[in-house]
């Protein structure tokens, strides 16, 4: 899980269990196959809400039950932490579970939290703090959290085939969403700390005798601005953003199957496509909504040297009705931005 996006700003919190019966695919042998885990496994990011904790009929679990004929409880849910999976989830395990999959650990770490404030300019916010904040809680308390969670995943399901997942990469070193503004450094630090969490999560599930499942390498190229996103960029609504839309959920579906049922998957891929106006005015919403003109927001900008004649001016421009205006106020904005950050 995820110096500014605001992807993340998109966790809901929700227990409620949900099961879902699927026919057996032809030469599938039918079993009881639990999917645990937070927003990355609840299918946040494929646009197809179901309840409070998401669970979209198109997440890499109810692709990996259709695909292989599996009878799924659905127990995922968008937000949950570690601790979340232990209180609300762990219950629908048994000694008859035979499948077990999850992702878990982003939002201990503070994944929506990081990537908000990441997301601001600047002058306004403090990224590589947020960074370090995650990677203090990754380093000191994540390790014992993943210890007691996967222990107690053992205990009540003794007979299961459990297949931990990691993170993808969401940054490229490009920012293409004219309303965030990560640097490359950032978006470096930013894929650093996945890297970290993934690694932890690769030892922590292959100690306990999972499998772990690694999506970087079949997400590489895939990421937020590369030409065929598997994650989606900040998004409207704001829940859905940085997450794998519903060809990353088939990318994390090709991985989860054969690690639970040693069974290649084979299926086809469709992308939602947006325009590019509707995503420039989409975009000069979300930063107006940065509220970047107020008295205390402008006192932060001249701190930093930030010209608040400029800011004012550029954020007008987003309120044009015509495409191009706003696009050369986005990017006005942008620049100031990378000036300010040069200028640290």
């Amino acid at each position: 899980m995820t110096r500014r996006s605001a992807v993340v700003g998109l966790v809901l919190a929700g227990s409620s269990a949900l099961s879902v019966g699927l026919m057996p695919a032809a030469g599938a042998a039918a079993g009881s196959y639990v999917a645990l885990g937070d927003s990355y496994s609840a299918g946040v990011g494929t646009r197809a809400k179901v309840d409070s904790c998401y669970r979209s009929p198109y997440g890499y679990p109810a692709l990996v039950a259709s695909r292989y004929g599996l009878s799924l409880s659905y127990q995922a849910c968008s937000g949950a932490t570690t601790a979340d999976v232990t209180n609300n989830q762990l219950g629908a395990l048994s000694s008859g579970t035979s499948l077990v999959s999850m992702t878990i650990g982003g939002n201990d770490v503070g994944f929506a939290n990081v990537i908000t404030t990441c997301a601001q300019p600047s002058w306004l916010s403090d990224c590589n703090g947020a960074i370090a904040n995650g990677r203090s809680i990754l380093t000191n308390q994540l390790p014992g959290r993943y210890d007691s969670l996967f222990g107690s995943i053992r205990t009540k399901a003794p007979n299961a085939k459990v297949a931990i997942g990691g993170y993808p990469l969401i940054f490229n070193g490009e920012d293409c969403n004219a309303l965030t503004f990560f640097s490359p450094t950032e978006e470096a630090s930013l894929n650093s700390a996945t890297n970290d969490l993934d690694s932890l999560i690769r030892t922590k599930a292959t100690a306990r005798g999972f499998s772990y499942v690694d999506p970087r390498s079949s997400f590489s190229g895939h990421a937020v601005c590369d030409n065929v996103e598997w994650i989606n960029g900040l998004s409207s609504p704001i829940e859905e953003s940085y997450h794998p839309n519903r060809d990353g959920n088939v990318g994390y579906a090709k991985l989860f199957g054969p690690a639970l049922t040693g069974t290649s998957y084979l299926t086809t891929t469709t992308a939602a496509k947006t325009s590019s106006t509707a995503r420039t005015r989409h975009a000069a919403d979300a930063v107006l909504a940065m509220n970047l003109t107020s008295s205390k927001n402008l006192a932060k900008a001249q701190a930093a040297g930030v010209s608040t004649r400029e800011v004012k001016r550029l954020t007008t421009m987003l309120r044009s009705t015509d495409a191009g205006t706003v696009a050369d106020g986005l990017a006005g904005l942008k620049q100031l931005d990378r000036q300010a950050a040069a200028g640290r």
